[in-house]
């Protein structure tokens, strides 16, 4: 009776290890390929100005947020471990670890919501600017309109301000364009300013298709950008909710067999322990991975 208890856990450790070395990589893949193709690279920041700005949007968590996060891992974590072990100190570890994740995750998340955020002020830098530069015909006064409206926020704001002094101290655009281009690597950025350039050094008077063009190709790339944005909510809800039925997948041992046999091979064998083990820690490792493509790498291009 034990080996086949035994052989089940086996089993289920396999099942699991190949469930994430094949679907979970399809996962993945889909979660980072998709966002590469759609998302711009902005430049590096730090956690604490992310975080600030996070807060300035009112997307931090409350403090009762928190305790409700802490205790729902610590409470799953608990519950599964223990149907797993029947061990209430390896329940309570184990409690424990789910906690200390939380900070990591929430980094995740910040560093998600200060790129959509930055996404989006792009698309209202380079809608704006491409609006009053139909109207002005020369771009450090278009950038001047667009500042002065306040339909930015910072740090793209400050940053189109330091764009216009450049402009000023230089007597030309060149080292501005290839400041923000640097700092905000956006194929629509550096092409809304190609565009520009291309319209003052050619003289062109009569640019207006080539603008609205260039609105066009923006507005199409916003549409696929939160599309995109749906998609990979929804694809993630899924793939949390497989994730959590995984953990329960020894639960099937106990229902195929009795809970007591189980208990008693679970406490005399080591070797059924790290198996448990095991199918905790690469369940969690890939889940934690599955986080990290959703929330980090939204800022891919």
């Amino acid at each position: 009776m034990e080996y086949v208890i035994f052989l089940l856990i086996a089993l289920v450790a396999v099942f699991v290890i190949s469930y994430r070395n094949s679907s979970g990589e399809k996962v993945y893949k889909y979660i980072s390929t998709n966002a590469e193709s759609i998302y711009g690279k902005y430049a590096p920041y730090s956690y604490k100005e992310v975080r600030k700005k996070v807060k300035e949007l009112g997307q931090d968590y409350t403090k009762k947020q928190y305790l409700i996060q802490a205790s729902v891992f610590a409470a799953g974590a608990a519950v599964v471990t223990y149907l797993y072990f029947y061990s209430l100190i390896v329940s309570i570890i184990y409690a424990a670890i789910a906690v200390s994740v939380i900070p990591y995750l929430q980094y995740l998340r910040c560093k998600r919501i200060y790129s959509e955020f930055i996404f989006e002020q792009i698309q209202v830098y380079t809608t704006n600017v491409i609006m009053e530069f139909a109207t002005t015909q020369a771009f450090v006064k278009a950038l001047e309109g667009v500042y002065e409206s306040g339909v930015l926020e910072d740090p793209v704001r400050s940053d189109v301000k330091l764009m216009i002094d450049m402009a000023y101290d230089n007597g030309t655009v060149d080292e501005s364009i290839k400041f923000f281009n640097k700092k905000y690597d956006f194929y629509i950025v550096k092409n809304t300013h190609q565009l520009f350039l291309q319209i003052t050094n050619e003289g062109s008077k009569n640019s207006s298709d080539a603008l609205e063009n260039m609105s066009q190709d923006i507005d199409m790339l916003v549409e696929a950008v939160y599309r995109d944005r749906i998609d990979r909510a929804t694809f993630h809800k899924k793939f949390l909710t497989f994730g959590v039925i995984l953990y329960l997948m020894v639960m099937l041992v106990q229902f195929l067999l009795s809970p007591e046999s189980y208990i008693q091979l679970v406490n005399s064998n080591i070797l059924v322990k790290l198996l448990l083990h095991l199918i905790i820690i690469i369940n969690t490792y890939f889940l934690l991975n599955g986080e990290k493509f959703y929330n980090e790498n939204v800022g891919a291009e």
